[in-house]
């Protein structure tokens, strides 16, 4: 048996349209629930995706460049008796951030003005062309300027304002090691850059 509802005097003759608007209805509370559930949810995943995307870009800021490892260049045995520099070819791994990057370097080893073994950088402190040794004329000749250095990398004439960059190196276990390293350029003295 259905039951019958009473309707108040002042609705009496209205069409059922009119009177269900107002009468309470649970309808737009629900609605507005699932609303603020939705919104909710939608905060949620944007703030799950947005997670990658900042550490994508703040890990290079975080990220240490990593420093250059030693490199052995041979049997100190092999550089004893130097009449004139020799090249030797290193790689070097380096990572900025997320970029990996692997390059040959040259290098030489000759004698400095004391008699002792020691490795230059083949990188001109000019401008930074590779400086090859000429062995009829004795000396290094940079390409790019016309800098001219002696057996040991000291500067003889050319626009650079200091000689050829000697990089640190050690012997280890009978093994001359060199750990390579950028300088600055166009200064006059030696800095270290990378």
């Amino acid at each position: 048996m259905t039951e019958k509802r009473e309707v108040p005097n002042n609705l009496r003759g209205c069409e059922p349209a009119q009177i269900s608007g107002t009468m309470p209805s649970t309808s737009a509370s629900r609605r507005s629930f699932l609303g603020m559930l939705l919104a909710m949810g939608s905060a949620c995943v944007g703030a799950l995706l947005s997670v990658p995307l900042l550490r994508f870009a703040i890990f290079p800021l975080i990220r240490e460049t990593t420093d250059t490892k030693w490199a052995t260049l041979g049997a100190m045995n092999d550089f004893s008796s130097l009449s004139a520099p020799a090249m030797r070819t290193i790689q070097i791994e380096r990572v900025d951030g997320w970029r990996r990057a692997i390059t040959e370097k040259a290098l030489y080893i000759t004698k400095d003005s004391q008699g002792q073994v020691q490795v230059l950088s083949s990188v001109c402190p000019h401008l930074g062309c590779t400086v090859p040794w000429n062995a009829e004329k004795k000396q290094f000749g940079c390409p790019c300027h016309n800098a001219i250095f002696s057996p040991d990398g000291t500067r003889i004439s050319g626009p650079t304002l200091r000689g050829m960059d000697s990089l640190e190196s050690k012997i280890e276990g009978g093994q001359l090691q060199v750990r390579f390293q950028y300088f600055r350029q166009l200064v006059a003295t030696k800095e270290v850059i990378g």
